[in-house]
């Protein structure tokens, strides 16, 4: 599982794919408060969105909760690869509830751990 929180950093990206299919292509820029620290930018794809009118803006604040994942493709006859985040669900602006839903998913997440041996 993947949690990604932050801003948009550009517009979201609405896509129709010629199987019929909705996709969304975000770009969440996450980092420390600090700002002498660095900032990350994370693509996230989100497929079959419940709804394309309210997909964010640059700027709003972003939760997405999903998986991380590679995936390969064929470019100019090379093989170019990129990791994103495939989106189960996408909060523009979360409301707290939303908030709370998430942290009851990583809590999920965490509780299903299994201690490791270290040898």
């Amino acid at each position: 599982m993947s949690i990604v929180t932050g801003v948009l950093s550009s517009a979201p990206v609405a896509r129709v794919l010629p199987s019929g299919d909705h996709l969304v292509q975000y770009e969440v820029t996450s980092g420390s408060r600090d700002p002498d620290q660095p900032t990350t930018t994370v693509p996230v794809v989100w497929f079959g969105p419940s709804s394309t009118k309210s997909l964010g803006e640059p700027g709003d604040a972003v939760a997405v909760l999903g998986s991380a994942r590679r995936r390969f493709f064929r470019v100019g006859g090379s093989t170019q690869s990129r990791t994103e985040v495939l989106a189960e669900r996408v909060y523009v602006k979360p409301t707290k509830r939303q908030r709370l839903a998430l942290a009851r998913a990583a809590r999920a997440v965490v509780d299903q751990l299994q201690p490791v041996a270290v040898a």
